[in-house]
């Protein structure tokens, strides 16, 4: 097919390093969009609220998530909100078992942790990807990374981990999420993280209420524009559910329609939790934009 041209209301970064290599598979984000399945080993997850809290249950979830199409699959031990503190031996017996199940399954495996030392024994077991729901608050977590082949993660949020952060405010959300996306993306490529190994998430929901997250999703094309690799984690958020008057399990239309909305601004991997209808999303999308073909040629054909 020909080089990715621009569909109109669609943006294509210009991105540093398009092409990222992971668990032996080239993604060209150039026009190409990753699938990332959520996959929650704590009793508390917002969502699911522990139905994946059993080894057996997580592994099982995975290895589905992965036969319904994923690409990636996101480990995570310990929630971004606000509560008890987990202990890092507990949170690394969470994960690591789940990351090991993985390992020869073909998908990209990542763990959702803010915690140097889960980071370092992820990666140990096999994990490709560190996703840092708090930006690199720790420089440790950019030095754990940075001494590996792993690819680190970089998502905007103002909090410390598992604290309150009531009311936030932003003069212009957009504006400073971007700066500091930035500013947190120079701190890793300072402690020797290559850019080509860092992707950013502006963190929809994190510290920011439901108007904050639209406009976000609205511009998301302004942080795209930093050049890197956008992920978005849209899925099944507070913002889809109070826009639409949805409760958490009702909200897979509003997702799919802000996951869209969020590819053709340039995001290029986007966190899941219903995975077979999110990739037949993504998938069209891609077709429609020129960047896959149809999977056979039938209709109205001779």
């Amino acid at each position: 097919m020909a080089s990715p041209t621009s569909a109109p209301g669609t943006i294509l970064p210009r991105l540093d390093v398009p092409v990222r290599r992971l668990n032996g598979r080239d993604f060209d984000f150039d026009r190409e969009v990753a699938v990332m399945a959520v996959i929650n080993r704590t009793p508390d997850s917002f969502y699911d609220r522990g139905a994946t809290f059993a080894l057996d249950t997580a592994v099982a979830a995975a290895l589905q998530a992965v036969a319904d199409g994923a690409d990636w699959v996101d480990i995570g031990g310990a929630k971004f909100a606000p509560g008890p503190a987990v202990p890092v031996a507990e949170e690394i017996e969470r994960v690591v078992p789940v990351v090991a199940a993985l390992r020869g399954a073909g998908v990209v495996i990542s763990v959702d942790t803010f915690d140097p030392d889960v980071a370092r024994a992820s990666i140990d077991a096999g994990a490709h990807v560190i996703n840092d729901t708090t930006g690199v608050h720790d420089p440790r977590m950019a030095e754990v990374v940075a001494d590996s082949d792993a690819t680190l993660v970089i998502t905007h949020s103002l909090a410390r981990p598992r604290t309150p952060y009531p009311a936030p405010q932003y003069d212009d959300v957009v504006r400073e999420v971007a700066g500091f996306l930035q500013a947190r993306v120079e701190r890793a490529l300072a402690h020797g993280v290559p850019a080509e190994r860092l992707i950013i998430d502006p963190g929809h929901d994190l510290n920011k209420n439901t108007r904050h997250s639209l406009e976000l999703t609205r511009r998301l094309g302004e942080i795209t524009a930093l050049g890197l690799p956008t992920l978005v984690a849209v899925s099944n958020k507070d913002f889809i559910g109070e826009t639409l008057n949805r409760d958490r399990g009702s909200r897979v239309e509003g997702t799919l329609a802000a996951a869209v909305y969020c590819i053709l601004q340039g995001a290029r991997i986007v966190r899941v939790h219903n995975v077979s209808a999110a990739v037949d999303a993504v998938r069209m999308t891609e077709a429609i934009l020129g960047w896959r073909e149809p999977a056979y040629l039938r209709h109205n054909l001779a």
